[in-house]
């Protein structure tokens, strides 16, 4: 397959050596400094790949809307009004958006969507996040993922770290923290505070390479599908 590769830094970097190491060709890996090229491209790849920075978007935004190339997009930081912008995409192309690609993820969000309801009428819930010194966005957008598995409906009041005298804690807030330092790939941890009792779900990323793998499969399945925006969960578990 030809891919369109947005953003230079380490994910992209290793998604266009991992893609040629399999017999796929990046036609063009763009970053911010020649970005502006986008504008007299046609539509030259099978698929967009855009693992870069949300100031990007308007600039990928024109690109698809004039050439209908499918994109697959791990960009996090968007802001509510950029994400819509990015689903009104599905109106001229394929379009898949996840702010992480890995397959352990993919279950650990199932698993929260399974016991949440369960464990938010007694639990306290907290989430905590790691990433290595370099990671721009907090928390991150895997966290955000996390929280939007345990409360679709947005009753929980997110509190983002704490400090001074903040208790007695409020049962309906949902604690998030997190860590920087280091090359961590990313640890995640959702912990269920109980009377007497904790359930926790972790998972760890040891290296970057589980996303690459994981956004280049959801490409190659993203490849010749009609417009629409389309959803990891939904496309892994064939719902």
């Amino acid at each position: 397959m030809k891919f369109l590769l947005i953003g230079r830094g380490k994910m992209g970097r290793l998604i266009r050596e991992t893609a040629e190491s399999t017999g796929d060709e990046v036609v063009a890996a763009l970053g911010h400094d020649d970005l502006a090229r986008l504008d007299s491209m046609g539509r030259v790849a099978d698929v967009v790949i855009d693992f870069s920075r949300p100031e990007a978007l308007d600039a990928v935004c024109a690109y698809v809307r004039r050439t209908g190339t499918p994109l697959v997009s791990g960009t996090t930081g968007y802001t509510p009004e950029q994400k819509q912008r990015l689903e009104a995409l599905g109106s001229v192309a394929p379009v898949l958006w996840s702010a992480n690609y890995s397959l352990g993820v993919a279950v650990f969000v199932r698993a929260l969507r399974a016991v949440s309801d369960v464990l938010k009428p007694d639990f306290d819930i907290e989430i905590t996040e790691t990433h290595h010194n370099q990671k721009a966005d907090a928390p991150s957008g895997t966290a955000k993922l996390l929280l939007e598995a345990i409360d679709p409906q947005h009753t929980l009041t997110p509190v983002y770290g704490r400090e001074g005298i903040c208790g007695p804690r409020n049962r309906n807030e949902v604690g998030i923290h997190a860590l920087r330092g280091g090359t961590v790939a990313g640890t995640h941890t959702v912990h269920f505070f109980g009377t007497d009792e904790e359930f926790s779900i972790t998972h760890r990323a040891a290296s970057r390479q589980i996303f690459v793998s994981g956004a280049l499969h959801m490409a190659r399945l993203l490849a010749g599908k009609p417009a629409g925006v389309y959803d990891l969960q939904k496309i892994l578990f064939g719902e």
